[in-house]
């Protein structure tokens, strides 16, 4: 009877008992240190005995092995003694100290596991014990023993086929967390606590698989940045991804260099190269450029010695001390790499984009016969060239500019690798030192462009937050995106979110959104996320799979967010109906013309709080409906988007259209409203569009953008889109389909529908809490306008939120005196801003500068974009900025946008074809041009710089190609 709570007891107390942190507890009462925010992170016997002392890390093995043995005790209530229970139980206990407690468990099961068969304890350690002694080496006993003990289980019990299952199970998941988390004893000894640095050197035996006594740890291994520095750290992952590096060897900072330098023997014949490897350098913080020495041509062991001094003895050099101090670094440790020196005919250094321009696709080359050191000197001027690569899914080539001596088959050789690791590096910018000997073309170094971090990407952001931006809408939006960004993200790393500043998630160049690619790229590192993530979730690209060991590490966390999003209907209702619906009500209910600032401000305060809470669900139901559809491959026709308001308004705007052509046979298009009030049934049909502008006055040309006019505030693009549909310009009768395909029936309520139908009323409340925030500010500006506060329509816009608090409280009198200089300063940077056409998709560093005029991805006869919505369509172009002057437009007319919002959907009711700058196939034009079933190609770089309106083109939807026909170019 009790066998089955047995096993609920010890599925349920083990893990939470593995989980308890009883060493931080011990660590943290008796030293005030934090194990989880030090060293590697981990709360280890290890991390005790290193940065708490020897007694403290007694009591650490005290308790570590507590839990082992009262986990082996507590299965003997319930089972025999020596059950295959007990094993099953310290694997229960160890999966919890490693998901909870940030520990391996090592000391619960070997403590467990002397009560549970003393017997084969007493072997393994006899056995375990020579082998240290032999070859002293940590890394061999600790992966050796996970082999020893099954297999004495194995033949001591070899009819008990569970217990042998439960013994080769438990070890390979000791094995599995040992390769998934470092060892504090890996850390420098000399940096531990004095008391235990005797017994943390013999217990290392050498740090890389027995390598101390024979000094010598290389490349080809994967290395630990923190420990042997960054450059040799990257060196061997290069070299482990199949790139030429030179054979090379790593001396570690506490490591003795006597025994390699008589293993590697230099000569005049083999001449080797001692470099630098200083903890934190060739870093995305820092590159530590030329700061430490690099010994060439050594030839000689009494060389080599002296070399890796010299190196060594440079880490203290003065300048070196004040670059850290300047840049906040600080002092560590400096490991030396030793490598075989190339005989080198050409070399140079590579930057993967330009470091001065700081923008566009340039790679930059500097090259000269003989040695690479010529070129970093800075005393030889090098050749120079500019590469440019371009890839596509069958093929690349390399366009060069620039003339000289290095063979431009080489340059294009090394344009491309710069290219290729660029790539791995996640789109990191790289500074590649390189060397050609003849045969061979070899990676010297690669480290990040540092004056070109962070990298800013206008992906994703010119979609959520399009157009340029008042400083105003800024200050609301940023923090209200990245406080939710940063919730969702913590959640699923919990403690590996630390160091991370969510803040910095957005930022504004060019008047324009932006989103830091560096920390996001981090983030999903961190999350073990492929780099492809971000852009599946918000444009629709295509996702590769994430490793099944990220997964697993990510699995709390992953759990804990797949709960929010299953809940996701459940808690939205319940907010729809408790908070957004009360809320909403009494902000309509407020006569806001009449309130006063300080009335005025506890509205916004109150609006606010909505939206706090509307962008989590603004947020999370995009993504959860695109996850949805990737993971159940629904396919973007099958989707209805009715839920939608700008959808749902372009509906019942059509119909009422047609009601109307019923009044009117004839009428002049400047006099239809006119000519509707004449008669009971065009006032019927002047009523129904009232209501819909009631309905759908929230709505504007960028949702996100509180500066912009809503449809309430200015009715003129929809009474000139209604006039529109009144001539008698129908959707195609693919959309007709479509249309007719939705209004027939209801699709079934799938896992995705259901999503995107949550999705289509989020917006709604967002869009309308954010309709009501504008009217808010609105109704202040009046007053300051009125007060003299405020000079023009708008100038509140080029405040911030925090001025326009500071301007209600009335505390600010320096404000008040600054006033009208910072507005007009603001404006006038806007207005600066508002005439580049084309801001660049990537901004390297927090300074950018001017934007260049942007090039075509493949030639000046065909433009790449992301096909959006299948078809083809040959027509004219007619570019469109903004929504200030409404065209003509018909079905021989391809729309070219920056950008597509709610405001630009009614005029794809009637053009032939869609090109916009940015967006993917989720975004606003594209769902729109699906459902009216005309073709569409977005993200198209320069679209509506490098296309002319009158010019005739040749557009794919499904291939998301623009073919320019040059015989018909504009004159």
């Amino acid at each position: 009877m009790f066998e089955p709570w047995g096993v609920l007891v010890i599925l349920i107390v083990c893990p939470l008992l593995g989980g308890l942190p009883l060493i931080a507890w011990i660590t943290y009462a008796l030293t005030g240190k934090q194990l989880s925010q030090v060293g590697t992170g981990n709360i280890s016997v290890s991390a005790a005995f290193y940065h708490g002392g020897r007694f403290v890390g007694i009591l650490a093995v005290l308790s570590e092995a507590f839990k082992g043995v009262a986990a082996v005790l507590l299965t003997r209530i319930f089972f025999p003694d020596g059950s295959s229970w007990e094993l099953i139980a310290l694997i229960a206990l160890v999966i919890g100290r490693y998901w909870i407690g940030r520990g391996a468990g090592t000391t619960n099961v070997v403590w467990g596991f002397v009560v549970h068969d003393p017997l084969v304890a007493i072997f393994v350690f006899f056995f375990a014990g020579i082998i240290f002694t032999i070859l002293h080496s940590k890394q061999v006993v600790k992966f050796g023993v996970l082999l020893l003990f099954p297999l004495f289980v194995t033949l001591l019990h070899i009819s008990d086929i569970p217990r042998m299952l439960a013994a080769v199970a438990l070890a390979g998941l000791m094995g599995w967390i040992y390769t998934k988390i470092p060892d504090d004893i890996d850390l420098p000894a000399q940096e531990a606590q004095t008391e235990s640095q005797a017994m943390l050197e013999f217990l290392r035996g050498d740090v890389y698989d027995g390598l101390r006594q024979r000094a010598m740890v290389s490349l080809d291994e994967e290395l630990d940045a923190t420990i042997v520095g960054e450059k040799a750290a990257t060196l061997s992952q290069i070299k482990r991804w199949g790139y030429p590096v030179p054979k090379g060897w790593v001396l570690a900072p506490i490591d003795d260099p006597e025994l390699l330098t008589e293993f590697l023997q230099p000569s005049e014949l083999s001449p080797l190269v001692v470099r630098s490897s200083a903890i934190g350098e060739d870093s995305e913080q820092a590159s530590a450029a030329g700061q430490y020495e690099t010994v060439l041509n050594v030839t000689s062991p009494e060389a080599l010695q002296s070399a890796i001094a010299l190196v060594q003895t440079s880490y203290n050099h003065p300048s070196a001390v004040q670059y850290r101090r300047d840049r906040g670094l600080n002092d560590s440790a400096m490991a030396v790499l030793i490598q075989q020196q190339v005989q080198s005919v050409y070399s140079g250094v590579a930057f993967s984009r330009d470091p001065i321009t700081q923008q566009g696709d340039a790679i930059i080359i500097e090259a000269l016969p003989g040695s690479p050191t010529q070129v970093v000197s800075g005393k030889v001027t090098p050749e120079q060239y500019r590469a440019f690569v371009l890839e596509t899914e069958n093929s690349s080539s390399v366009q060069l500019e620039g003339e000289g001596r290095v063979p431009q088959a080489l340059i294009k050789q090394v344009a491309y690798l710069a290219y290729r690791l660029e790539k791995r590096y996640h789109g990191t910018p790289q500074d590649i030192e390189w060397s050609y000997d003849g045969q061979t073309l070899w990676v010297l170094q690669s480290r990040p462009i540092t004056t070109l971090l962070p990298m800013w990407t206008r992906k994703i952001a010119a979609e959520v937050i399009p157009g340029v931006i008042h400083p105003l809408t800024w200050s609301i939006n940023r923090p209200l995106t990245c406080g939710v960004w940063g919730e969702l993200f913590t959640l699923v790393l919990s403690e590996r979110a630390l160091g991370l500043d969510f803040a910095e998630t957005a930022t504004l160049h060019y008047s324009r959104a932006y989103f830091n690619a560096s920390l996001i790229g981090d983030i999903f590192l961190r999350m073990g996320l492929p780099s492809s993530s971000l852009e599946f979730l918000t444009r629709g690209a295509k996702l590769s799979k994430p490793s099944w060991e990220s997964t697993w590490e990510n699995l709390p966390g992953l759990g804990k967010l797949l709960r929010r999003e299953l809940s996701l209907e459940k808690d939205f209702k319940r907010d729809y109906h408790n908070r957004f619906i009360p809320g909403l009500s009494q902000l309509a209910q407020s006569d806001i013309d009449n309130l006063e600032p300080s009335k005025l401000l506890a509205r916004i305060d109150f609006t606010l709080e909505l939206l706090r809470h509307g962008t989590y669900y603004s947020i999370l139901a995009p993504l959860s409906a695109a996850l949805r559809q990737g993971i159940f491959r629904v396919k973007d026709g099958q989707i209805d988007h009715s839920v939608t308001p700008e959808i749902a308004a372009l509906r019942s705007l059509s119909a009422i259209a047609t009601d109307a052509k019923q009044v009117l046979l004839e009428f002049e298009p400047q006099q239809v409203f006119e000519q509707l009030k004449q008669t009971p049934e065009g006032e019927k049909i002047l009523q129904e569009f009232d209501e819909l502008l009631q309905d759908y006055g929230y709505l504007s040309e960028v949702g996100t953008d509180i500066s912009v006019p809503t449809w309430r505030e200015n009715p003129q693009m929809i009474k000139q889109m209604f006039v529109q549909l009144m001539q008698g310009n129908e959707p195609q009768s693919g959309a007709k389909d479509a249309i007719n395909s939705i209004f027939a029936g209801k699709r079934k309520r799938s896992f995705v529908q259901r999503r995107v139908d949550i999705k289509g009323r989020v917006t709604e409340v967002y869009s309308r809490l954010l309709a009501e925030l504008r009217w808010s500010f609105v109704a202040l500006e009046k007053i300051w306008l009125k007060s003299g506060l405020l000079k023009k329509t708008g100038d509140i816009f080029f405040l911030n939120f925090d001025e326009v608090r500071r301007l209600i409280v009335g505390e600010d009198s320096r404000l008040i005196e600054q006033l009208d200089k910072l507005v007009e300063l603001r404006r006038s940077q806007f207005l600066q801003d508002s005439e580049i056409i084309q801001v660049p998709l990537l901004v390297y560093g927090n300074t950018p500068p001017h934007p260049l005029a942007p090039s075509p991805l493949y030639s000046d006869q065909i433009l790449q974009g992301i096909g959006a919505s299948q078809g083809q369509a040959e027509g004219i172009v007619k570019v469109l900025r903004n929504l200030q002057d409404l065209p003509e437009i018909d079905r021989d007319t391809i729309l070219v946008v920056p950008y597509t919002d709610s405001g630009w959907a009614p005029l794809l009711l009637r053009a032939g074809g869609l090109i916009a700058e940015v967006g993917g196939r989720l975004s606003h034009g594209a769902i729109v041009a699906r459902e009216y079933g005309i073709p569409a190609v977005m993200d198209v770089r320069g679209a509506t710089w490098l296309l002319q309106d009158g010019q005739r083109v040749r557009i794919d939807g499904s291939r998301g190609i623009v073919e320019l026909s040059n015989d018909l170019r504009p004159e």
